[in-house]
């Protein structure tokens, strides 16, 4: 059977290709197989992969649908067997990598909006601005300041 990743089946949703959805379960897991307009049918696949994406969450694989837009569809639960869940792997790596990921996505976000507003503030016209000289001198003073007070202490 052909697979399509997350990617494929949402342009082939965006292009009007998929006919009919369903939900198939197999042991403790459930699988959306499509088939397109073209009459061939596939399931969805695990991301960079061709093995079919198992969900053993059936909320999971409904909110995924909902996501894409498919609000209708079949289901068959002749082979659910619950009891056999799929053993997930633990990755306490993982959950701090995609911390740090979102973390570093949240900087990146920010210092992009930083950009923009000086770059804004830098086009706008009634910014004031400062000469070298003048930006020279008034550190030169702070400095002189700064001195004199660890002078002191």
């Amino acid at each position: 059977m052909q697979t399509l990743t997350l990617e494929q089946l949402r342009t082939v949703i965006a292009a009007g290709g998929v006919s009919a959805v369903s939900l198939q379960a197999k042991g403790g897991e459930f699988f959306l197989h499509v088939k397109t307009k073209g009459r061939t049918d596939a399931v969805l696949a695990r991301a960079r992969s061709t093995e079919p994406r198992g969900f053993s969450n059936l909320m999971l694989v409904m909110k995924e649908l909902h996501n894409l837009g498919i609000d209708a569809g079949t289901f068959d639960l002749t082979e659910w067997q619950p009891e056999q869940k799929r053993k997930l792997r633990v990755r306490p790596d993982r959950a701090e990598a995609m911390k740090r990921a979102r973390e570093a996505m949240e900087h990146d976000e920010w210092f992009r909006a930083q950009v923009e507003q000086g770059l804004a503030d830098a086009n706008d016209p009634a910014t004031p601005w400062v000469s070298h000289q003048d930006a020279k001198v008034g550190w030169a003073k702070k400095r002189a300041e700064l001195l004199k007070r660890a002078k002191k202490a």
